[in-house]
């Protein structure tokens, strides 16, 4: 648990710094300081500045989900090559092919999940300093950047009704809140609906059909229902704060794929055929996607005959 808390501890001061400085901005313009709106938007605005210093690993893991994708038909024909061979140096030949294969396209399986896992150290910051918010208003202390005025201010902060350091499960002990109840739910539905909506999105317009038929497409379609199921549960112990942070994440996600894939499709995916035909339709060329290879043009070579002097011609003279 200490070394836990060793990792956490930077990235909990970091988080509470980022929601202090934004709540100061918002009271500064005149936002009630004691407001728990005046918090939750600060809870955004943290949102805000972590996707913005993630939008470069998010064009890194777009160039490597396009990676994994062209290199599908390489790795079935591997698949195919060692199929039936289970002996250890057959497996360790295919696994050597395969990691050369991944490094010709510039991708890796675990590329798709590299914005999640940057995020997860600042998710479990931010939830215990949620989650330590009431304890440390009891005892006047401080949690990372906020001060003690500053976490008796946010313990006392509330939406609708319900404290923003709350959670769905905490709301049935004896002082039972019906309004952290409810918001709750309705949070914790926005956020798996968000998450699924966002994953079917990619897979039902930015995927080929050859990516489609792929084993790691079926991964991924494991993941569609399972990611969203683990964060619904999980978020009945969260306080509502941490509800609103990754609700208001996977909104960033939401708008963000969309963009992309409209702008930035899969070579080969209906998003791609979609915008062809908008470029057609207004009369512009059609360019290369991201990740698209630029086709080179064919140049043929006339072989000189061997043994073979070539003659000069002489110049015809002017009459």
């Amino acid at each position: 648990m200490d070394f836990f808390e060793t990792i956490l501890s930077p990235f909990r001061w970091l988080v509470s710094w980022i929601m202090f400085m934004f709540h100061e901005g918002f009271s500064a313009i005149g936002m009630d300081p004691a407001s728990g709106w005046t918090w939750t938007l600060s809870i955004v605005g943290l949102v805000v500045v972590i996707r913005a210093a993630l939008i470069p690993v998010f064009v890194k893991q777009i160039k490597a989900q396009r990676g994994m994708q062209a290199l599908q038909p390489d790795l079935r024909k591997l698949q195919q090559k060692y199929k039936g061979k289970s002996d250890q140096l057959s497996r360790q030949a295919m696994t050597q092919e395969q990691m050369a294969l991944y490094k010709k396209h510039g991708t890796n399986p675990f590329a798709a999940c590299l914005p999640i896992l940057i995020q997860m150290p600042f998710f479990f910051a931010l939830f215990t300093v949620l989650n330590g918010i009431s304890r440390a208003s009891a005892g006047g202390e401080e949690v990372g950047a906020l001060s003690v005025e500053s976490v008796r201010q946010f313990d006392d902060a509330t939406i609708l009704g319900a404290p923003l350091s709350s959670t769905f499960l905490g709301s049935f002990g004896g002082n039972g809140n019906l309004s952290v109840i409810i918001l709750s739910v309705i949070m914790i539905l926005a956020m798996t609906a968000s998450q699924f909506i966002t994953q079917k999105q990619i897979m039902a317009k930015n995927m080929s059909e050859e990516a489609m038929q792929s084993p790691f497409m079926r991964q991924q379609k494991m993941m569609l229902y399972i990611l969203p199921l683990v964060f619904g549960i999980g978020g009945i112990n969260f306080p509502i704060g941490v509800l609103v942070y990754w609700t208001t994440t996977n909104l960033w996600t939401m708008v963000q794929q969309f963009y992309v894939i409209r702008r930035m499709p899969t070579p080969g995916s209906p998003a791609a055929k979609a915008l062809a035909e908008r470029r057609a339709k207004k009369g512009l060329p059609v360019v290369p996607l991201l990740g698209e290879r630029k086709a080179e043009p064919a140049v043929e070579s006339v072989p000189e005959p061997r043994g073979q002097r070539v003659q000069p011609r002489k110049k015809r003279k002017k009459r």
